[in-house]
């Protein structure tokens, strides 16, 4: 692509989503126990890397997604969204008075790790019970007897075998779409959005379990915040983290035109 950018163009930054934990101000990934990554320069790496002497920034892929389907997507026109995106791990991107919410240091929407489960199954960052070891990828797959397969591909191969009839892949999804839900109506207590999306493995979970999401979101929620609240798929689909990581590339150029 960069064949068809006229010479005299010029590069104002770039923006990069990862699944982890990333320090605002520097862009540092603190901590993505999927990729073994503990305080990575990711930003500055790639800049060597690439030989480029522009701004990097970096962020969490939910909250730049969130970001993204806020601007262009599902969520245009709504002021308080969260977006729920899940992959071998889950996290969130917040959208709170037109605003993204990500926290003092840059590490808000860590909702995977909300501890559900006292003394639960192990988790990727060392606790027992968070929320991911229900709803994520390899508790989904484990609780289908499945444990040895991986990636989003044995995930719809499980929810393509609930479809067909599969009586441990439905239990399985029917578990783990209770769950999504449990921890959806918490969230929406306390954020009370207009809308919540969900991409990524949530996507298709969601898709897969609907009927217990639902339910669990209506026993559970409050009938005050259930009041307005849509639940939607990613209209931007997987380039909702691509569109978002460039929007934050073009936010720092806004805030500061002249630097």
């Amino acid at each position: 692509m960069h064949q068809a950018v006229p010479t005299d163009s010029v590069c104002v930054g770039a923006g990069v989503a990862v699944c982890g934990m990333v320090r605002r101000d520097d862009g540092l990934v603190r901590l993505s126990p999927t990729t073994g990554w503990v305080d990575e320069p990711i930003g500055a790496a790639l800049a060597t890397e690439l030989g480029i002497d522009v701004p990097i920034t970096v962020g969490n892929v939910a909250d730049v997604a969130a970001f993204a389907e806020h601007a262009r997507g599902a969520a245009t026109g709504c002021d308080n969204v969260l977006y729920l995106y899940g992959d071998v791990g889950v996290g969130a991107g917040i959208i709170a008075g037109g605003r993204r919410l990500t926290g003092h240091g840059g590490y808000g929407g860590e909702v995977g790790h909300m501890v559900v489960v006292r003394d639960g199954m192990r988790c990727d960052c060392g606790r027992r019970g968070c929320w991911e070891t229900e709803i994520g990828e390899y508790g989904l797959l484990r609780a289908a007897g499945r444990a040895e397969a991986r990636g989003r591909d044995a995930l719809l191969t499980l929810f393509d075998a609930a479809d067909r009839g599969d009586a441990r892949a439905q239990s399985a999804v029917r578990q783990a779409g209770d769950w999504l839900g449990f921890g959806v109506a918490n969230l929406v207590n306390i954020f009370n959005p207009e809308m919540v999306i969900f991409g990524g493995t949530m996507r298709d979970l969601y898709l897969a379990a609907a009927a217990q999401v639902r339910s669990r979101l209506n026993s559970n929620g409050l009938p005050a915040c259930l009041e307005h609240v849509r639940l939607r798929t990613p209209e931007l689909g997987d380039d909702a983290a691509l569109i978002g990581a460039a929007e934050l590339a073009f936010e720092r150029l806004l805030a500061d035109p002249l630097n």
